[in-house]
């Protein structure tokens, strides 16, 4: 029925300015917020208020600037539940998994952690042309955890443009298409952001980075990729190392350019703008290479970036020296909130890889060496983090500062457990 007949204007009126039940009890919780009632806590609250009021809410996939990428390609890292205790130390709330692995899923409830889920490449082929197979994997890994474990995007499938597998290339739009029908089906599209990484692989060229275009054999999938991304207000997602850009041609760049150290850097004489650092001339090659196939307004998320701590003897740069340089460097310029030469408004947001060494990761040196922590949970290097601290005590300060970040720790208990901690 439409709205005029279903009632008259001075009802829709007084309808719009009913106050949500919910509301009093949102204000009573900020009035008494310096009683201990934190900001965190008074989120939370008016998120679960909102979920109540209207279902599920448009959240974004990405909170603040700076995230991880856990991979799991080892046997010696710590357990998910313990992940949890160490990404949280760190303050670090973005994290994107490679597969939908249920233990972490499990570890992620109650967490507050954003999360981003993957489906694998191998699965890509069936989900394209079975969307009954799409919403049995939704349905399994993602709606069955929400809301507890806030899965907040789906990464379909990893680097498949710009590489060999031309029948990898075919499916991914079916794919991605039959994943946002499932989404739509089951009223999450508002809460699930759908994405997939791709490497640099996929452009002809990256110097200077206004001259960026993707490679014509890649073009032919990646536009019609773009348009559904661009309708639904997805990022594009791009995988960006100047590690291995160093690596691959140590002898041409500037190390200083690539770990962000003072450097002359170079002029990009197409748009008059200077880069002196490797990272923002990656991402604004990515820009160019946008606009160029005519998506002007998208934005870019690096789903990946990360400098290895020890490599082979062939593998330039790949010191845990440097390694510590860059991934402090990268984390202060991701703080300051700002954007790219190109791109000054667009606030840049990074997942770092990785968040462990993965022992059992096949290839050269450098890919089981990319992470800020040890296997034991300890850091790699000191870039302002702390690792896991393996003893009683320090888990109980840990749990402390957790509970007091949620605001419902009571004074009396906070007196006890400073107390038997002196």
């Amino acid at each position: 029925m439409p709205p005029d007949e279903e009632s008259s204007p001075k009802q829709r009126r007084r309808r719009r300015r009913r106050r949500p039940v919910w509301l009093p009890f949102l204000l009573v919780l900020l009035r008494y917020r310096p009683m201990g009632i934190t900001r965190c806590f008074c989120s939370s609250f008016f998120v679960f208020a909102v979920v109540l009021s209207h279902g599920f809410i448009s959240i974004h996939a990405f909170t603040g600037t700076y995230g991880i990428n856990y991979g799991r390609i080892a046997n010696n890292i710590p357990s998910p539940e313990r992940v949890v205790t160490l990404l949280k130390a760190a303050k670090i709330k973005n994290v994107r998994i490679y597969d939908a692995d249920h233990s972490v899923l499990n570890a992620f409830k109650g967490s507050g952690l954003e999360l981003v889920v993957n489906i694998p490449n191998e699965l890509m082929k069936n989900m394209s042309v079975n969307e009954d197979s799409a919403m049995s994997w939704v349905k399994e890994n993602v709606q069955s955890y929400l809301p507890d474990t806030h899965i907040r995007g789906i990464a379909v499938g990893n680097e498949v443009l710009g590489q060999s597998d031309q029948q990898l290339a075919e499916v991914l739009l079916g794919a991605v298409k039959n994943v946002y029908s499932v989404l739509d089906r089951l009223h999450l599209s508002d809460l699930i952001q759908v994405s997939t990484a791709h490497s640099e692989g996929v452009f002809a060229n990256s110097f200077p980075p206004s001259a960026c275009t993707f490679k014509e054999d890649v073009l032919q999938y990646m536009k019609p990729l773009l348009q559904i991304f661009s309708e639904r207000g997805s990022p594009f997602f791009l995988n960006a190392y100047p590690f291995l850009a160093y690596k691959g041609d140590s002898d041409n760049i500037d190390l200083n350019y690539a770990l962000f150290m003072p450097n002359p850097g170079i002029y990009d004489s197409k748009t008059n703008l200077h880069y002196d650092n490797m990272f923002d001339a990656q991402v604004d090659a990515g820009y160019a290479a946008l606009e160029a196939a005519g998506f002007h307004k998208m934005e870019i998320v690096v789903s990946e970036t990360g400098w290895a701590s020890h490599g082979d003897a062939d593998e330039a740069g790949a010191t845990a020296q440097n390694a510590r340089i860059y991934n402090y460097n990268l984390r202060k310029r991701l703080f300051k909130r700002k954007g790219t030469p190109r791109r000054p408004k667009i606030v840049m947001k990074a997942y770092v890889f990785a968040l462990f060494n993965e022992n059992l990761k096949p290839g050269p040196t450098s890919e089981r060496n990319f992470g800020l922590f040890k296997a034991d949970g300890s850091i790699a290097y000191d870039i302002g983090f702390t690792g896991l601290m393996p003893s009683s005590a320090s888990s109980a300060l840990i749990s402390l500062k957790d509970h007091q970040a949620r605001g419902v720790l009571t004074t009396s208990a906070a007196i006890l457990l400073l107390l038997l901690h002196l």
